[in-house]
């Protein structure tokens, strides 16, 4: 049987949070929401993470791991989960893309893509 067709939806907002960051010592300090939206036809539950940080000098850190905070919610179809975090960067401009591992409830597993946005100081792009 072929799997339904899954849309995860991912929103992300970011903040610059100048008092834990320090651009003496090239410490950027960065806080980013995240809303993950089941827009499909079946429920799913998120079980992994996996995100690629770059920051302004090219270097790239990979991170992953179980779940997200913490928590696999498991989102019914119209359902949204809201979670916030953060990154260091070396640099006052960076990115971050990657992807969460879902599986809906027939037991098939898929990739919700995360676009990639960037982390900015304010004021360090035109």
């Amino acid at each position: 049987m072929k799997p339904a067709a899954q849309t995860i939806r991912v929103h992300v907002d970011t903040t610059f949070v100048p008092e834990q960051s320090d651009p003496d010592t090239d410490r950027y300090v960065f806080a980013y929401t995240i809303t993950i939206r089941n827009e499909g036809a079946v429920p799913a539950k998120l079980l992994t993470r996996h995100w690629i940080i770059t920051d302004a000098n090219g270097r790239e850190s990979e991170v992953r791991g179980d779940g997200v905070v913490g928590e696999q919610p498991h989102l019914n179809p119209g359902e949204g989960f809201r979670y916030s975090s953060g990154a260091i960067l070396e640099t006052p401009v960076g990115s971050m893309r990657g992807s969460y591992q879902m599986v809906d409830d027939a037991g098939h597993c898929f990739n919700a893509a995360i676009a990639p946005f960037t982390l900015a100081v304010p004021g360090s792009l035109n």
